[in-house]
This record gives structure tokens, sequence and C-alpha cells, in this order.
């Protein structure tokens, strides 16, 4: 079964007058990289934030953000007046010659001026917070699951592609061994005498060397593995991409022994639909 590293997951609630919502998105990696944004109010949990997303996302570039927004109208900064007041007396002794408003801009900067309200987080919250990552990637484990299918389809697509272009060798194979020895012959006849025993010897040589028959099964059989462990295993994105470079052997090796222009094209055929296997390969998860 296919599966893809691209993935997107969003939740969102509210609890006691604060809504916070989770995002989780994913873009391809050879391994996990998880970069998390979490509010310092949540600070604490980032550990198990990160082992639950470890544990269950396994691969891919991965982001999670989570936010919280207080829906309640109620002001949780404070701003010490008296302290303000006596920064400013401070500051006018230094430079008397400036005005208020730079006084202000400079006092509110100083220590404990402004101060935030930061109650501790309950268990309640953490386990509303919980319930709400676990929904976020179970959306992002549903998109990669459409995601994959879609994989799925062009994967296969290609794969077919080459075995229809391998399929269109063979007519050509018997064509082009007969104009090798047409070539060789002729190159003979200019000679006034031939040796006929090492003559053959020579052409059974070059028929060896040129016959392209393994490279077929080989790659095949290759074609059919990839189609297999791509039906029938989860989490196969790294193994799908070994059986990708042992097909890319193939078709070269078929190129470098074709000596036949259409046999020649059908292989940089093979190869475009190759490159875009390859490519589609790296998002498997």
């Amino acid at each position: 079964m296919i599966l893809s590293m691209t993935g997107f997951g969003r939740s969102e609630g509210v609890f006691e007058g604060k809504k916070i919502t989770v995002d989780l998105k994913s873009l391809n990696s050879k391994s996990f990289d998880l970069n998390i944004k979490i509010p310092l109010r949540y600070r604490e949990k980032e550990f198990e934030v990160r082992k639950a997303l470890n544990d269950q996302l396994l691969r891919g570039k991965v982001d999670c953000y989570i936010n919280i927004e207080s829906l309640n109208d109620t002001n949780d900064v404070t701003i010490n007046h008296r302290l303000v007041k006596l920064y400013i007396d401070e500051l006018k002794k230094i430079a008397s010659d400036g005005p208020d408003f730079e006084y202000l801009k400079m006092a509110v900067r100083m220590p404990d001026v402004i101060s935030t309200k930061s109650d501790q987080l309950s268990d309640d919250e953490w386990i509303y917070l919980r319930e709400l990552i676990q929904e976020a990637i179970a959306k992002f484990d549903n998109f990669r699951e459409t995601e994959g299918e879609i994989l799925d389809q062009e994967l296969t697509r290609n794969i077919k592609k080459i075995e229809n272009y391998l399929s269109q060798v063979e007519p050509y194979e018997e064509i082009r061994m007969d104009a090798v020895k047409e070539r060789y012959r002729k190159s003979l006849n200019e000679f006034d005498q031939i040796d006929e025993t090492r003559f053959y010897q020579e052409m059974a040589y070059y028929t060896e060397k040129l016959d392209i028959a393994e490279e077929k099964v080989r790659l095949t059989q290759h074609l059919k593995y990839y189609l297999e462990v791509m039906k029938n295993e989860n989490f196969n994105g790294k193994k799908l991409g070994f059986i990708s470079q042992e097909i890319g052997r193939e078709i070269n090796t078929l190129g470098s022994k074709a000596n036949h222009a259409e046999i020649q094209k059908l292989v940089v055929m093979m190869k475009d639909d190759l490159e875009k296997i390859k490519e589609q390969t790296l998002n498997v998860l």
C-alpha cells in the first residue's frame, strides 16, 4: 500500500475560553525531521508532543504548529504604572531636554513594567490538547492515504509504459543481428583470403556481446517486483527506491548493447518514464 510523505492535518477546539489549533504538514525527507512551534504555556509538554508525532508519522520533513488564542474580553496584560513613572523620572534626570513621549517609550521597555497573567496548565487542558493532536494526526494520515492513491496510479502507469516499450524491442533484435553480420561479411569480402573458422568465432563473440536477452529478463523481473512491493508492503518508499535503481541499471545496459536506432529510441523513452518513477518514489513513505 502506497502512502505519500506529503501530508496535512488540522484540528481545533475551545477549552475554557481559549481556542487551540493544531496544524501538521509534511514534505518528503530521507528520515523524520520535525520542526515544532509550541506556545510557552505548553512548553513543558513539548517532549511528549514530539514523541507522539515521532511514533506515528514515521518519516518526512514535518512542521507542527500549535496556537492558542484567548476568546475572553479579559485583559491578561498588566502595566505597573508606578514603576513606569519612576523610570521616567530617572530618565529625565539623565537627559532632561527630551519629549515625554520618548521617555515613555524607553520606560515601557524596562524590566518588570509589563507582566502577563500565566496560570498553570491543568491536567484537563493537557488531555484536551492531546486529543486535538491525535485528531490532527488522523486527518494527516487520511491526507497521506489520498495522496498515496494518486501516487499509486501514476507509478503503475509509468511502470506499465516501460513494460510496453520493452515488448517493442523484440521485433528489432533479429534485424539488428542480421545487420551486424552483413556488415562484417562486407568488410571481410574486401580481403583476398578469409579464415572462415575465425570469422564464425568472431561472429559468435560479437553476437554474445550484443545479446540483450538477460537484460530483458532482469528488467521484466524488476518491473514486476516493483509493482508487487508497491501493492503488498507498507512503508515501502526506501525499498521501491532501491528497485528503481536496479531498473535503471538494466535500462542503461540495454541501451549500451542496443546497436540499433529504434531500440535506442525505446531506451530513451524508458529512461524518461524511469525518471518520473524515481521522482515520484521519493515522495513514498
